[in-house]
Formats: C-alpha cells, structure tokens, sequence
C-alpha cells in the first residue's frame, strides 16, 4: 500500500520556489543565530523556574482516578487494534490496524507529548500489563537487575532505528497480521525486559515511552524538580547540563529517518533507486542516519577546539538541543499524511471486522483532501523545519552560556551554528525536490 509506505503522504503538489524556500530558511537560521550573539547574552532558560500551575487544577491532572482511567482506554485501545490486526480483514486498505499503529499512535504521539507532556508513560499499556503481573506472581516491579546508567537511551535508540526501519524501509509493512504479531512480540519483549530490571526499564528503554518523554521535554507544562507543575517556556526542558548516554544516538535516528523519508521522494531516488530494494533502502536509511550523526559529532569536535573543552563532553550536553529539530522534521514530514491518511483510522474503525457494521456513521466514506491543501501543507512544511533549527539554536545558545566561559560561548558556537544552517538546507532540499 503506496500511501504506508513512506510518513510523507499526503500533498506532493506543493506551490514552493525550491531554491528560494531553501535559500531563504539557510539565512533565517543564520539570522537568528547573529541576532543572538547580540541580544541573548545571559542565560534566560531557567530549569527550576516556570509559574505553578493553580493547585486545584495539579490536584485533578495528577490525580490516580485519572491515570487509571487513561490507562484503561489505552490498554483497550492495544487490545482492540491487535485483535483487529489479527481477526479483522486481510486486505491493508479495509484493516484499521496499520493505521492506527502508523498514523494515529506514531505520529499522533508528537502533538500528544508535545502539548500535554510524557503522556505516554502515564497510560502506557506495557506499565499496566506490568503492574498486573507483578501483582498475579507477587514480583517485585522494581525487578532484579536494576539497569545501568550507562545504558541511558541505547535500548530507545535502537528500538527507535527498528521502528524506522520498519515504516520506510520493510517489505509488507502495512500487512496487518505482520503489524499484529510485532506489536505482541514488541510487547512481549519488553515485559519480559521490565520483569528482570524493574518498571524503570520502560523510561528509557521502551522505544515508544523514552520518545513521547523526550518530546514532552518541550512542553509548556512541566516540573520542577521539587515535583511541582508549572507553565514554563517550551525550551526549558532542553536545559540539562550532563550528558544523557545515547541521546545523541535517539535524536539522530529521529532526524536522519525523517531526513531519509525525504530522500525518497526526490526525483533523483525515484529514478536511480528500486523502490522494492530492501538493500539500497536498508543502506540509504542508514547513511541518512550516520550522515547527520557524524554532522553533530564534527561540530561539536570543532566547537570544543574553539573553546578548550574536552571534546568527549560536548556531543551528550547538547544533545537534547536535537530535538526541536527532530520536532520539526517530524511535523514537516508527517503534517499532511497525520491529517489527511489519519481520517483512515477513524473511517474503518466505524466496521472495523469488514461485517456491514456502521459504529460511528463513518463506514464508505472517503478521505477529505480539503482538510491540509497545498498551500497550508506547503506553510506548515517549511515554517517547520526553519522553526525547529531556529529554536534548538536558541537552546544551544542559552546552555553554552550556562556551561561555556562568556568569552568563549560565541566561537564555540560558530560551528553548531554552520550545522544548523546546513541541516536546514538539507532539510528543505530533501522535502522540496519531489
């Protein structure tokens, strides 16, 4: 099925003058970064601020009623789609299954984590199954083997690189028995994970979780580290001063994967590349991938030959400065296919076994194109790209003046700056030339 494919879908008859959309963005991020040598010269990013949110309205987010009860419909929502995958239609344009699993959860996961915070650590099914079991067989959630810090966000990272794989690059990815027997399998694996280092494998060791955590660093809801909830500036999240060990490696996937997903629509890879070639998908994935990996680790290589730092530290301390830019990929690429293929799961939830059912009044309707046209698609994927680099080089400009000496933090920053801009370019290059 063509439109599973790739998470690009959607509009490809977008009005954009290529060139200008890409000059254009390069000089934006480059503007931004001169406009803040000169106007941000103190560090205005504060962790540990933020407004607290009124006590009433804390009191009813972080209430257990609540929880339980999103975890219920998660655990139901699981349920229902892997039964579907597995008992419903065969065909991948009648079964709901891929595209609640594509669409719906792995896109809607962003906006979902973005604006509301780590939702998906609070109504996570594997939490729940977890917590049942250990109850049933009187385990210790905390498990036996508690996982080392070392192991940071490796598990996420390569989970994550299977993931991508399997969207861009796997043959029969949208058949929905294969969908329904890797999410039990994906499950199974991971419970079986937690039953040894404890619930705490799920933060970063459950793909899908570490993402939604990491995503939610950027919402305007968060806490402080006394626990209380408080509205805060959206890049205050990112403004962690030690190295998280293998967070470059997730933010990479993130935005190499999306970077590829772009490729693949250029007309140069339509023409020279077999579009069934699990070989030229597999290594051009992982180029995109090592291409932006070894980007980031040669400007901060450079930038700490600038500074006098030891070039070991830098790569881990910016890296959650990544992930505006993984956010703004993410929505570039996934704007239009999210609101336009995303109509699918709701259509064929409405009769989701294919029995004549009409649940929700949505059984034989189509998609409405009219919801993202060319023009809002064109919008929304440009300003992204260019918002997420202007704003991960504002992150990385207020922690380098947090951890870098004031008279080193502009030359420092030169070479994430020339990055930034050569990303941006990248970006706009890949998701134009279709």
């Amino acid at each position: 099925m063509e439109v599973l494919a790739h998470g690009l879908g959607g509009r490809t008859d977008l009005p954009l003058d290529a060139v200008a959309a890409i000059v254009g963005g390069g000089a934006a991020v480059a503007a931004s970064f001169l406009a803040l040598t000169v106007a941000w010269r103190r560090p205005r990013l504060r962790p540990e601020g933020g407004r607290p949110v009124p006590a009433r309205i804390a009191r009813a987010l972080d209430s257990p009623a609540l929880t339980w009860a999103g975890r219920t419909v998660a655990l139901a929502a699981a349920v229902f789609v892997v039964v579907v995958a597995l008992a419903g239609p065969g065909g991948e344009k009648a079964n709901l299954a891929p595209w609640a699993l594509y669409v719906t959860f792995w896109v809607g996961l962003v906006p979902a984590s973005v604006l509301l915070g780590p939702v998906w650590r609070r109504v996570n099914p594997l939490r729940t199954l977890h917590d049942g079991l250990c109850r049933i067989t009187r385990a210790d959630p905390a498990g036996r083997w508690p996982i080392p810090k070392r192991l940071g966000y490796w598990p996420a990272a390569a989970w994550l690189t299977g993931f991508v794989w399997l969207e861009l690059v796997a043959p029969h990815r949208s058949d929905p028995r294969l969908v329904g027997v890797l999410i039990i399998a994906y499950g199974a694996v991971n419970l079986a994970l937690a039953r040894v280092c404890g619930r705490d494998w799920f933060t970063r060791g459950d793909g899908f979780e570490a993402y939604s955590n990491l995503l939610a660093r950027m919402c305007p809801v968060g806490r402080r580290g006394d626990g209380t909830l408080v509205l805060r500036t959206p890049l205050t999240g990112l403004m962690r001063v030690t190295g998280e060990p293998g967070l470059v490696a997730a933010a990479c996937v993130l935005i190499g994967s999306t970077g590829f997903d772009g490729i693949t629509r250029t007309t140069y890879w339509r023409d020279n590349v077999d579009p069934g070639s699990l070989s030229a998908g597999t290594l051009g994935l992982a180029a995109a991938i090592g291409v932006v990996t070894v980007l980031y680790l040669a400007g901060m290589r450079v930038s700490a030959a600038l500074t006098g730092e030891a070039a070991g530290e830098l790569p881990g301390r910016f890296a959650a400065t990544l992930l505006p830019i993984a956010l703004g990929y993410t929505v570039a690429h996934y704007f239009s296919f999210f609101v336009l293929e995303g109509q699918m799961t709701f259509i064929l939830a409405s009769d989701p076994f294919g029995t004549g059912l009409n649940l929700l009044g949505s059984t034989g309707h189509r998609i409405d194109y009219d919801l993202a046209g060319p023009t809002l698609t064109a919008q929304v994927q440009v300003n992204a790209i260019v918002l997420g680099h202007i704003a991960a080089t504002i992150a990385a400009h207020d922690l380098a003046l947090r951890t870098q000496p004031a008279h080193r933090t502009v030359r420092g920053q030169l070479p994430i700056a020339v990055v930034m801009v050569a990303l941006t370019c990248a970006g706009l290059f890949a998701l134009l030339s279709g």
